[in-house]
């Protein structure tokens, strides 16, 4: 038998040659966590969609901040859950809001940690809703101020990046320009350039208890069927001053990571969203899956399509999967 082919497994003979030729590597550095902290005292509340994910009062927040740092997780990304919401949401641009008062107290206490302020009005809103409303509709203008507003009271505070998640038009110029007037023209923002109107989000909403009011946010989140628009947002982005590109969410949006790595040069962040957590965590309980090898192998696929950073609830997981 005389046949010509190619011997490909070669490659994969033993544990050491599969490692010798991996393409794709994941690190803790990669991860940036996400945490919840809530307004009042001796808070500590299992979000019940979220198994292992809790929303924190700042007195109990040292207890999770030294297990992150302990694990090498070198960033974090803040959301406040406020006692008290309005219609403009006052909260999330206070001085002593929820995110800055957070922000000080780990910028003081874990001064090498980077600290990332979600940029949002949707947590601090009586209507829940991520901007200004009148009657049924979402304004673009008027939102653009108080998003503005917030970034700068968090830079006030110490944010060492700036993450706005709103998806207003016209988001990162107004931030942007927010905050060079105020002096912090070395404060770089982390865009939700690419977020789409999506299903993945509902056990945030419990965590951050921002589920809107009335209607949906599709009016300026994207379509899902949308391909060539995301492109065109992280272009107007990019255009505005953004220093990253978030894709959100990342697992069923493979396919626009790797467009977004391949149009831009800014480094490129995945949101692993809470429903891709959820379900994983669902099913990890019920024992029909091997949750390490499923985690593992979804993260690995995010850096593969191009991102360089993650956002994920799995971070502490896999930082101690890594270390193993």
């Amino acid at each position: 038998m005389d046949l010509q082919f190619k011997r490909h497994r070669r490659l994969r003979q033993s544990a050491g040659m599969r490692a010798l030729v991996r393409e794709t590597h994941l690190h803790t550095e990669d991860f940036i966590y996400p945490l919840f902290v809530a307004e009042g005292e001796n808070i500590k509340n299992e979000v019940p969609s979220m198994p292992g994910v809790y929303n924190l009062s700042l007195d109990r927040l040292k207890e999770e901040m030294d297990e992150v740092v302990s694990l090498g997780i070198k960033s974090v990304i803040l959301f406040g859950v406020p006692k008290e919401k309005d219609a403009v949401g006052t909260g999330a641009y206070h001085n002593h809001g929820i995110v800055q008062q957070a922000t000080r107290y780990i910028k003081g206490q874990y001064p090498e940690v980077v600290v990332i302020a979600d940029t949002c009005l949707c947590e601090y809103t009586d209507h829940g809703h991520c901007g200004v409303v009148e009657g049924d509709k979402v304004l673009n203008d008027p939102s653009l101020d108080l998003l503005a507003k917030t970034a700068v009271s968090q830079a006030e505070a110490g944010a060492d990046i700036i993450a706005p998640s709103n998806m207003m038009d016209g988001f990162v110029a107004a931030i942007r320009q927010g905050l060079d007037e105020a002096g912090y023209t070395d404060v770089p923002i982390m865009s939700y350039a690419v977020k789409y109107s999506s299903a993945f989000y509902g056990p945030f909403r419990d965590a951050a208890d921002s589920t809107p009011q009335f209607g949906d946010r599709k009016s300026y989140q994207m379509d899902p069927a949308n391909r060539l628009e995301a492109l065109r947002e992280a272009q107007s982005d990019m255009e505005e001053g953004a220093d990253f590109l978030i894709v959100k969410p990342s697992l069923s949006y493979l396919d626009i990571i790797r467009d977004v790595r391949n149009e831009f040069n800014a480094p490129v962040v995945a949101y692993n969203v809470s429903g891709e957590y959820s379900m994983v965590k669902a099913a990890a309980l019920n024992g029909w899956i091997d949750e390490k090898a499923i985690v593992m192998e979804k993260l690995l696929s995010m850096k593969r399509a191009g991102a360089d950073l993650i956002i994920t609830y799995f971070a502490k997981d896999a930082a101690r999967w890594l270390s193993e």
